[in-house]
């Protein structure tokens, strides 16, 4: 694994014990979340209908952070927020913002994610950034992605590209499946596409300005984020100071805390994560001051191995 010791924080000594902290109870509709929504729906829509007074720059920043902001909000739906009643946390998360992946498909590999007996393995878990052997496609576009330039530089088009592939071939064996995922999704993206239509945004601008650069901030995110030798919770990372960004994160960058507790709401994360810091911090686990060390360290230089380490050694 490629780190060093000044990449990361040290972390605090392993305690014995961890005091269990009593989960508070849920309610039946969490306001900041459902606060949360209505920013990112209003402000893409405000974004939207007044493109054409907002400069270029300002715009594609403005375009990128709800793009991304909306896609951590599909995260907390998914987890089961902000209510009790999946079929409205679906319908609040359900809208393609950023157009190119069905809500369906992205819940279900994040399920499969958390579910996975191997996380990080390429064969077990969807969300693996690894990959079995050293050549092929697969191999290719993770080259291309091993630098943090290059993740958020040609990871949107390399993800869209591989997800067509994937729902190709699934689509030759399971066409019924696949138009089940499928429709809605493209039934919202005509209601989107629609809407920029109406207001006369073109297209082609709200994919450079809007989705292109908001999968590479939410790239960002998830680029140092597992590692196939931990032993903390779901082999999580953690950023310490997301700053900003953890506000466009929702916290996750507190990513070992939410493996460990993946049910809490993303405004109760941080306690957990400072309850629990020496167990979600222990020794060897990475613990990244924030996402200007992960820039500077990662920039140019390949953070984590190719090959999965279980692969790594089936070969030798």
């Amino acid at each position: 694994m490629l780190l060093t010791q000044e990449d990361v924080l040290s972390p605090l000594p392993p305690t014995k014990h961890t005091p269990a902290v009593a989960s508070p109870p849920r309610p039946v509709v969490e306001l900041p979340t459902l606060l949360l929504a209505a920013a990112i729906y209003g402000g893409w829509l405000a974004a939207t209908y007044w493109h054409a007074a907002i400069p270029a720059p300002l715009l594609l920043l403005i375009g990128a952070w709800l793009i991304a902001w909306h896609g951590s909000l599909q995260h907390e739906t998914i987890h089961g927020h902000p209510t009790r009643w999946r079929w409205l946390n679906d319908a609040i998360g359900f809208a393609p913002l950023a157009l190119w992946l069905p809500y369906a498909l992205y819940h279900r590999s994040h399920m499969a994610h958390h579910r996975s007996p191997a996380i990080t393995d390429p064969l077990h878990d969807p969300e693996s950034r690894y990959v079995a052997n050293g050549d092929g496609i697969a191999a290719a576009s993770a080259r291309l992605q091993a630098t943090l330039l290059g993740r958020v530089l040609f990871g949107p088009a390399l993800a869209i590209g591989a997800l067509l592939a994937d729902e190709a071939r699934r689509a030759r064996r399971e066409p019924g499946a696949v138009v089940r995922d499928w429709l809605p999704h493209l039934l919202g993206v005509g209601a989107v596409v629609g809407w920029l239509a109406w207001t006369r945004f073109d297209i082609g601008a709200y994919l450079l300005l809007f989705v292109y650069p908001g999968i590479a901030l939410t790239l960002l995110r998830s680029f140092a984020e597992h590692h196939a030798e931990l032993g903390v919770p779901g082999r999580a990372a953690t950023v310490e100071r997301g700053g900003l960004l953890g506000l466009l994160y929702l916290n996750n960058n507190l990513h070992a805390a939410h493996h460990d507790r993946p049910g809490l709401a993303w405004y109760r994360l941080p306690a957990h994560h400072r309850a629990h810091h020496a167990r979600l911090v222990s020794a060897g686990a990475p613990a990244y001051r924030g996402y200007a060390t992960v820039l500077r360290r990662f920039a140019l230089r390949r953070h984590h191995v190719l090959v999965h380490p279980a692969h790594q050694d089936a070969r030798a």
